[in-house]
């Protein structure tokens, strides 16, 4: 006997063997190194008795045998396998792989004849002394698909058949999709010419969920089949929609056999009487003359509510090529079938492909051609086939419509086998559902799966509660824009940068991609290769991709140092000479006292890139000749957190506009309006209160403005960058101050004593305006921070040390006054409270500053509560 050396999509044959017994072996290749062949016992062949089955013999591959098959002729028998003894002598022995359970062929040993006590002792087979006549009338097993004699149809079409005494086997086979029919049958002989009309035919096929079917048609016009007004049917119908559609067995004349479907070829065989008892709409057949049959391929449609049964469609195509006849005798031995059917569908029915737009339906049936056997009698079906190769891109969602019952819970998970492998696999991964994630077609449950560029090139669906219920998931690269987040051209458009930010765990997942050939690709974080960070993806001399970082603080090979960063996830590939490389890395290095433990993202601040490419590189003995033939002219300011990329170019007028405004703003007027409030309160008159209100209103006009001028520049007005959020604070407590104002209590008359609400809101007055002052003023330093960051510390650094003196000036000079303004105080006795506070007697309320005539609202009320009288000498 021969062992078949891989996986079938149906279960493999069980043979049984005499014992003892001889058998040349084919041992199957293990797929890696990793995957181990085993020889393993068990008390009995079904699924639950080979699960827990036990191994009995491991059989490594032999070197250089991974990918072909390798041979062992020694005689295999009782005494040769371990750990059989004679009390478990009804035993399958299997040959399959320990990861994935698979079972690639068994055999099952009888028991031993009466007399025989020791296995051991079993003499070896002897040739048979049956004289060969007489072995030659033993039954003879025949698979479905062996028959008689084969005729090719048409290119993609082949008629088999076997006559029996009363009927005829007939096989159709043919290489088209899953979801087309096979027609073939007889023509009505009492016609003058061949026509479909009044043919009797056999309309086979496999259903959505890979069950084989075959039914007897009658043909009463060209159309599918379709119920009249009357209550009547006409068209391409199924013989008991004729009679009722209970009358099933009495008019269907073809009885399914076999069906399977495999590599994108379709075989069907069915039997039908020769002469049926059904003689409005079967047609006679003679076994001794030639009858015109006709056949035909195409579209079927499956049953609906309306008409429950299938529907075939308009063959289409050329004559002899999708349908035709021609003169047929069943007796005739005919044989023209050469080598097998080629078909362009070889994965459309073990291959499911999710776009991430249409849900994938999940629900359960029978076993029928499992791909993994063994298996228990109920496995999950994918949009109706039977636990089919699903294949999905990286970054793309997969929705699962769970309906297989609320006894299966569907997940994702790393183990081959599944159903809850936790227990015995600590190392499972679940990447996606679980024990809640079951549904029925009346309440599905909506499953949502995003694998990403983590995510292993394969892994498993099955239900938690069951082994082996489902099969593997191909986990394949999209497009580099369906994996990541973000994307942006670097200088000169001749790099491509993707990433994508993971708040949660604090990294960021990055991938380059050269958009032309080179022997390898480099990106660099500063504003030039020199002094920046680099990055660079290659392909060594074994075709391995590889990526390696390096801190570069010169311009040639020995200014290359290579450094230690923590990357996960490392890819590197080389497609038709365009190197892409991915890796994952800490936004903040958890490290201290090495060079690239400084190399700090900033998801806030944008970031300077650059790239370059060369001829080739090596991770060691660098020189000359690795350096880069090509790289970016300028560097790219990545803003991580907004996704998008600007060229690196000088200071913005507009920018530059802004600062100088904020700067007049918060470092000259509203300053100037606070000091005028506290130190000009001697000048005559309400002076000093006029300065303070005129420059307080134009410093926050200007803060506005600015604000505007920024916001329009940047295209925007993003709340991420500490400038900005300082910013907002400041002007947010620039802007209470006039509404504050508005809303001051009455200054108390000449001798009364100030309400508590007016102490509350002098209180309040001051402390809010010199907060805003103090939040304005590290608004200007963090915008200069952020300039340097954008545009080179070298533009900004004496800005910087003229905005630190201004700031050492006026303090200075606030001391200074201060310092004036207590001994003025010592010297009249004044309270400290009196002059801390604006409200302390000496502005007018009723004096509006803003109206250009400055009205008098309240003239008793308009002078400190002393009367002024002058004297004049009286002439006599």
């Amino acid at each position: 006997m021969t062992w078949v050396p891989h996986q079938l999509r149906e279960a493999p044959s069980k043979i049984t063997a005499a014992a003892p017994f001889s058998s040349q072996l084919v041992r199957h290749a293990a797929p890696d190194r990793a995957t181990r062949s085993v020889w393993w016992g068990a008390d009995g062949d079904d699924f639950a008795n080979l699960s827990r089955g036990y191994p009995s013999l491991f059989a490594p591959p032999a070197p250089g045998s991974l990918g072909r098959p390798a041979t062992a002729t020694k005689p295999i028998s009782r005494p040769s396998l371990p750990n059989l003894t004679s009390d478990r002598i009804r035993v399958p022995w299997g040959f399959g792989t320990s990861p994935s359970a698979s079972d690639f062929g068994h055999v099952v040993l009888p028991t031993l004849g009466a007399g025989s006590s020791d296995p051991g002792l079993s003499p070896a087979p002897s040739p048979s002394s049956v004289p060969g006549d007489a072995r030659s009338k033993k039954p003879v097993h025949r698979a479905p698909t062996m028959m008689e004699n084969c005729r090719t149809i048409s290119p993609k079409f082949r008629l088999r058949w076997s006559l029996g005494s009363d009927s005829i086997s007939i096989g159709l086979e043919a290489a088209v999709e899953s979801q087309y029919y096979m027609a073939f049958g007889w023509a009505d002989p009492k016609l003058p010419s061949v026509s479909m009309i009044g043919a009797d035919v056999t309309v086979a096929g496999f259903t959505e969920e890979a069950i084989p079917f075959a039914e007897d048609y009658y043909i009463t016009n060209y159309s599918e089949c379709l119920l009249n007004k009357d209550g009547n049917v006409e068209g391409v119908c199924p013989d008991r929609t004729y009679q009722g559609l209970d009358a099933n067995g009495l008019v269907n004349n073809s009885r399914l056999v076999y069906g399977l479907r495999r590599d994108g070829v379709s075989f069907v065989r069915f039997d039908r009487l020769l002469n049926s008892t059904d003689n409005k709409y079967d047609i006679y057949v003679d076994r001794t003359a030639n009858m015109t049959v006709i056949w035909a391929m195409g579209l079927i449609r499956p049953p609906d509510a309306l008409r429950p049964y299938y529907l075939p469609q308009n063959h289409g195509g050329p004559k002899f090529s999708s349908f035709g006849y021609f003169a047929f005798n069943v007796s005739e031995v005919f044989d023209d079938c050469l080598g097998p059917l080629d078909s362009e569908y070889k994965e459309d029915r073990g291959l499911i492909v999710s776009d991430g737009k249409t849900p994938v339906v999940v629900t359960s049936g029978p076993a029928l051609h499992y791909p993994n056997p063994p298996n228990p009698s109920k496995v999950l079906y994918i949009n109706k086939k039977e636990a089919p190769l699903l294949r999905v891109e990286r970054g793309v969602p997969v929705t699962f419509s769970i309906q297989a019952g609320h006894d299966i819970a569907f997940y994702i998970t790393s183990d081959p086998i599944g159903g809850n492998a936790t227990s015995r696999n600590s190392s499972e991964i679940v990447y996606a559902g679980g024990s809640h994630a079951h549904g029925v077609q009346a309440s599905p449950m909506d499953l949502v799966w995003s694998p990403d560029r983590n995510t292993p090139d394969q892994v498993y669906y099955h239900s938690v509660f069951e082994q082996k219920m489902g099969w593997k998931i191909d986990v394949v690269d999209g497009g580099l824009s369906d994996m990541y987040n973000n994307s942006v051209y670097l200088d000169d458009q001749q790099v491509s940068l993707f990433w994508t930010l993971s708040p949660d765990s604090n990294s960021i997942s990055v991938a380059a991609r050269g958009e032309k050939k080179s022997g390898y690709v480099a990106i660099g974080f500063g504003g030039e290769m020199v002094n920046s960070f680099a990055y660079v993806g290659w392909v060594d001399s074994n075709g391995v991709g590889r990526v390696s970082t390096y801190w570069i603080d010169g311009r040639d090979a020995m200014s290359v140092h290579p450094t230690k960063e923590n990357l996960t996830y490392v890819r590197c590939k080389s497609e038709n000479g365009i190197i892409t490389f991915e890796f994952t890395r800490p936004l903040n290095p958890s490290c201290n006292g090495r060079v690239e433990c400084k190399n700090i993202i900033d998801s806030t601040t944008p970031m300077k890139v650059v790239w370059a490419m060369g001829a080739k590189w090596s991770d060691e003995n660098l020189s000359e000749r690795n350096m880069h033939s090509v790289t970016s002219s300028k560097p790219v300011r990545v803003l991580w957190l907004r996704g998008s990329a600007e060229a690196d170019q000088d200071l913005r007028p507009v920018l530059a506009v802004h600062g100088f405004m904020m700067f007049v703003a918060w470092g000259i007027l509203l300053p100037g309006g606070i000091m005028a409030a506290r130190y000009l309160k001697h000048v005559k008159g309400d002076g000093w209160y006029q300065i303070h209100v005129y420059l307080q209103y134009s410093g926050i006009s200007i803060v506005l403005l600015g604000v505007l001028f920024a916001a329009a520049e940047l295209r925007g007005f993003f709340v991420t960058s500490v400038h900005v959020k300082f910013g907002l604070a400041a002007i947010i407590l620039a802007c209470v101050q006039p509404v504050n104002a508005y809303l001051r209590p009455k200054k108390p008359v000449n001798g009364e004593v100030a309400s508590t609400r007016r102490i509350l809101w002098e209180y309040f007055h001051v402390i809010t305006g010199r907060s805003a002052i103090i939040v304005g003023i590290v608004a200007l330093f963090t915008g200069m921070k952020h300039l340097g960051h954008r545009y080179g510390s070298e533009n900004v650094d004496g800005l910087t040390w003229a905005l630190i003196l201004w700031v050492l000036f006026g303090l200075l000079l606030a001391m200074y006054l201060e310092y004036l303004e207590w001994k003025q105080r010592r010297r009249d006795g004044n309270s400290f409270r009196g002059n801390w506070v604006l409200g302390n007697g000496e502005e007018d309320d009723s004096v509006d500053l803003l109206h250009p005539n400055r009205t008098v609202i309240d003239s008793e009320s308009n002078s400190n509560g002393r009367m002024e009288v002058q004297l004049e000498p009286l002439n006599r």
